[in-house]
């Protein structure tokens, strides 16, 4: 429960997350047509404040197939019971049958559907009958590569399947390495493997299989030529997975020359932000760190992400929280990849509860209780705001997303 001490934030009745209508309607009745959504390059905040709404969990949505109708592998089936999977998700049972069937598909989906496994275990199955099979997979951030290898090997205890990564910021000649054992899957972001590829070290044309995850954010990143002269080096005579939360030009023209014939599956019926409890804090620039660790400190706030807008700011707020003896880690660009792993993988394990970050964990942090999303800092702009809340609200679960408004 929030305290009645907290003035940036109005209780209403039990429910300390509920819409403060008051803060609402005043954001409605300050901007109208365009400048509803905008006022000069700030966000109009009653964009801050939604409900969430009602959703369909995992269990309740009607799907055609089982994992047993795949005929995977028994030990393959044997570790998905292990970890909990009871049927597959939209995507994955619209996904997999094609992608047993060697289509080229085109996935339009929310990142937290299950796309990961929708493409990583049919490909894992074919790995098992033919282990020559060889799978590069692209990705936008080194955090969401990295997730990608945890979970295929996840699934793949007790199978002779291999997996390396290709990231910048790691150790390179660890990588080198590890591709030069032969692995069936190279996860990696596209700038590290096109390097690798002029060093030699990947082999482009014994790829059967090319993944590219969350295509339209690798775009948005800038990673277009890079994505091109990997896709120049590899087979024709290939499968190629595309997976993106839109489609727009520049990806059809990618679909156009990079693909043969695809399978279009778009199970993006609500956007992930549908499932977030969105409101604002009102608090003056001189408290906001005051209020933060207020917030962090309450009992429902049990696994919190907070976006600051620089590294400064997260270095100075990690080091705030923690003198307030609160878990806390900072993420951000100017640490090095293994610290950048650790933190994540501290912050998965419940070592530490509190994770402040810059943007960079907007885009592909992967964790499936985090119970609220602090914007300390406003974001640049709405898709930012939408990819930020994204990380929590993920699965069955409902979230909540609280931005600091001055």
């Amino acid at each position: 429960m929030y305290n009645r001490k907290f003035s940036g934030i109005k209780r209403n009745n039990n429910n300390p997350h509920r819409s403060f209508g008051n803060f609402q309607k005043q954001g409605q009745r300050r901007f109208s047509g365009k400048s509803r959504f905008f006022a000069g390059s700030k966000i109009n905040t009653s964009l801050y404040i939604k409900k969430a709404q009602e959703f369909e969990t995992i269990e309740d949505t009607l799907t055609v197939n089982s994992f047993a109708d795949f005929n995977f592998d028994a030990k393959l089936l044997s570790n998905l019971i292990a970890k909990g999977y009871t049927k597959p998700t939209l995507i994955q049972d619209q996904v997999i049958p094609n992608i047993i069937n060697k289509k080229d598909v085109l996935g339009i989906a929310n990142t937290g559907t299950g796309k990961t496994a929708a493409f990583a275990l049919p490909l894992i199955d074919r790995i098992v009958n033919n282990p020559s099979t060889r799978v590069i997979i692209l990705a936008p951030t080194r955090e969401l590569a990295q997730q990608i290898k945890q979970e295929i090997r996840s699934f793949t205890f007790g199978l002779r399947v291999y997996e390396a990564l290709a990231i910048g910021g790691a150790y390179l000649r660890e990588q080198i390495a590890d591709i030069r054992r032969g692995p069936n899957f190279i996860i990696g972001t596209p700038g590290r493997i096109k390097d690798l590829g002029n060093r030699r070290v990947i082999d482009f044309r014994s790829m059967d299989v090319l993944v590219l995850d969350e295509v339209d954010r690798m775009l948005d990143m800038g990673f277009i030529d890079d994505i091109k002269f990997i896709v120049d080096q590899i087979p024709k005579e290939r499968q190629t997975l595309f997976f993106s939360a839109t489609v727009d030009k520049k990806i059809e023209v990618l679909i156009n020359s990079f693909m043969n014939n695809p399978v279009k599956i778009s199970v993006k019926s609500q956007d992930a932000s549908t499932h977030v409890e969105q409101n604002i804090v009102r608090v003056p620039r001189s408290s906001k760190e005051q209020k933060l660790g207020e917030l962090v400190s309450l009992p429902d706030f049990k696994k919190v992400l907070v976006f600051g807008s620089t590294r400064q700011i997260v270095e100075k707020l990690s080091i705030s929280l923690a003198d307030k003896g609160i878990r806390v880690g900072g993420l951000h660009g100017g640490k090095q990849q293994f610290q950048r792993q650790r933190i994540v993988k501290s912050f998965k394990e419940n070592q530490i509860n509190v994770l402040v970050a810059t943007d960079v964990a907007a885009r592909g942090l992967d964790i499936a209780d985090i119970t609220h999303v602090i914007n300390y800092d406003q974001p640049n702009n709405y898709d930012d705001y939408i990819h930020r809340i994204g990380r929590t609200g993920r699965g069955n679960s409902k979230g909540y997303a609280l931005t600091f408004v001055e």
